[in-house]
């Protein structure tokens, strides 16, 4: 009898132990690999002259791709050079008095920073800086008052300048600056194309660490967090390949299965979302389906 008791203790013992681990056979959750994709556009319309790239170039952040063609704004950059020019000429004598009016207030804009420093050292007196303080008034004054009585010649040169500033912006944004590093994905555009300001010209995106979108049970919920280290599984030749990942977001609310997945009975279960990040070998590709194990016992299994 207390052989008997024995013997059916360790049964129990063994049930209790092999229990803990997910030794059904299926793994803990199941989805596709994804990657943030970036829709590179045009900045600016015109012919795109350079265009030096192919899918599956692996680019570098920063790196220079092409341009679209800029002499229609160069020509119109020289015309407004050439209008600023004559304006100029018409009126040196109120620029000549502007720009020594402001040669002046920075001059005394010097002086205030040193008397306010021999005043921290003691060294100054109350008296100096409001006198340079004075000064700087006057100046201000004087060149509000120069430019109100020329405001017509004043506005069209700022005018102008703005321009000037809106033609170099168009000018730098002609030029086709790679944003991140990382893999072409799909080419839009070719070399002597005619784009648009907004035209997509390619998708990249960064394959060197993939993002695995699971659903998870409630039940499971409590077995894992974000920053944990979990396994990942993927269909490979003969038998499943596996890669180390590690949890980076977990969902805070529940969601119907997504209709990837293949029964209809599990479609209309509510799963929790999370994402795993991957180091990609070269072997994970965006879409391919893969296998989340939370717990290492699955390994006993192979």
């Amino acid at each position: 009898m207390k052989k008997h008791k024995y013997i059916l203790g360790l049964s129990i013992l063994a049930t209790s132990f092999f229990s803990c681990g997910n030794d059904n056979g299926k793994a803990d959750g199941y989805g596709n690999f994804e990657a943030t994709e970036i829709t590179v556009s045009a900045e600016n319309s015109g012919k795109l002259l350079q265009f030096d790239l192919k899918e599956g170039d692996l680019l570098t952040k920063e790196q220079f791709i092409g341009y679209i063609d800029t002499i229609p704004l160069a020509l119109k950059r020289e015309q407004l050079e050439v209008s600023k020019a004559v304006i100029s000429s018409k009126s040196k004598g109120v620029l000549s008095q502007i720009n020594v009016l402001n040669a002046k207030l920075k001059t005394a804009n010097t002086n205030k920073n040193r008397i306010q420093n021999l005043i921290k050292d003691n060294a100054g007196t109350q008296k100096q800086l409001d006198d340079i303080s004075g000064e700087i008034d006057v100046i201000k004054n004087q060149i509000t008052s120069v430019e109100i009585q020329n405001a017509p010649v004043v506005n069209e040169l700022k005018s102008i300048d703005v321009q000037l500033k809106q033609i170099d912006d168009q000018i730098q944004k002609s030029k086709i600056v790679n944003p991140i590093k990382g893999t072409v994905l799909t080419k839009y555009a070719e070399p002597n194309e005619i784009t648009a300001f907004g035209k997509p010209l390619y998708k990249i995106a960064d394959l060197s660490t993939m993002q695995l979108r699971v659903y998870i049970s409630e039940t499971l919920l409590a077995s894992i967090k974000i920053g944990q280290e979990v396994t990942i599984k993927i269909d490979d030749a003969d038998a499943m390949k596996t890669y180390k990942g590690r949890v980076s977001w977990i969902a805070s609310e529940a969601e119907f299965t997504p209709k990837i997945i293949q029964t209809k009975e599990e479609r209309v279960a509510l799963v929790y979302a999370a994402k795993i990040d991957v180091t990609n070998d070269g072997s994970l590709k965006i879409g391919m389906p893969a296998e989340l194990w939370i717990n290492n016992s699955e390994n006993n299994n192979n």
